[in-house]
């Protein structure tokens, strides 16, 4: 790496002893320093892995995606059925007000979904590479089981069961901020809406799908 060294090292000894004339050289040659610096530690500020902050929104924006999500409102609006949300507790509604607000993903969040989007930039088409973009969100260490079917009539079927998705994920799967779908084709969600767990099917065992009295009934979102 560049020093202040490099440059005042060339200088002869009729000036090197001149303390005015040094502190001069020295001065104007440290934006160079400092600029070689900078630039040495561009890579490493702007690497997927470890950039933060406003490097990690520049590699999003790169990548064709941003950190704002817009996620459902909850907890907020009146509702019987909710505790915390009854009769003299939760808000009404308006007629203007909005279903929905905006999430600012955290910088570890937001650092997957990037990598997700740039695995669906690159995506095969294929309902394997679906899969395995969408399990790039949602790891093994989520909780979250994915499942992808070709349902063979111009449509298909994602699935989420095992541990329940949070506001901001199911937002990330189903509100179209990773392409993971076909031109033409339709998609269904399936979700798990109130416990965590298998999803209920028939002739199936297994951690996506179970039967009676292990599986739930799922929630289907149509974007």
């Amino acid at each position: 790496m560049v020093d202040i060294k490099d440059y005042t090292g060339k200088i002869t000894s009729q000036h090197a002893d001149k303390p005015k004339y040094m502190a001069m050289v020295e001065a104007v040659a440290q934006c160079f320093v400092d600029t070689n610096q900078v630039a040495v530690g561009l890579p490493d500020d702007f690497d997927l892995d470890s950039a933060v902050g406003a490097q990690l929104d520049d590699v999003g924006l790169w990548v064709g995606i941003g950190r704002s999500v817009k996620t459902p409102l909850v907890g907020i609006y009146f509702s019987l059925d909710t505790a915390g949300l009854g009769l003299d507790q939760g808000t009404w509604q308006g007629p203007f007000d909005p279903d929905s607000g905006i999430i600012l993903l955290d910088d570890e969040s937001f650092r997957l979904v990037i990598k997700a989007k740039i695995a669906s930039n690159n995506w095969d088409g294929t309902m394997e590479g679906t899969q395995g973009v969408l399990e790039i969100i949602f790891p093994a260490s989520s909780g979250v089981f994915i499942f992808v079917e070709d349902n063979q009539d111009m449509t298909m079927t994602v699935g989420a069961s095992g541990a329940q998705l949070s506001s901001i994920q199911l937002a990330l799967l189903t509100g179209g901020y990773i392409s993971v779908k076909p031109q033409s084709v339709g998609i269904k969600y399936y979700v798990i809406p109130s416990m965590a767990g298998p999803m209920f099917g028939f002739d199936v065992n297994n951690d996506y799908i179970s039967g009676f009295n292990t599986g739930s009934w799922a929630t289907i979102i149509t974007p």
